[in-house]
């Protein structure tokens, strides 16, 4: 198995995804997918979705053997939750 190397600082690498995401993704995604990953690559623009973090990155490796990925929760400000959350009020 090889192992990819970072292309770009941990900064940068999130600058660019949260850009891409914002301008060119989010618009397409949003409706119909809350809750599901964003797999993009950072070079390309190209992206897949999927309800698993693996599936999403898998399908996108398929077709982009090099690509520096970035992921984002549909929806939601992490892809990944720490610790306890409050019930929110309906």
């Amino acid at each position: 198995m090889t192992v990819r190397q970072p292309r770009y600082s941990k900064e940068e690498f999130a600058k660019r995804g949260d850009a891409l995401y914002e301008a060119q993704i989010r618009s397409q995604v949003e409706e119909g997918n809350h809750g599901k990953i964003v797999a993009i690559d950072l070079e390309t623009g190209d992206f897949e979705i999927d309800k698993s973090e693996i599936a999403a990155c898998d399908q996108l490796e398929a077709s982009h053997p090099e690509a520096q990925i970035w992921m984002v929760r549909i929806g939601s400000r992490h892809v990944r939750r720490f610790g306890g959350r409050t019930k929110r009020a309906v």
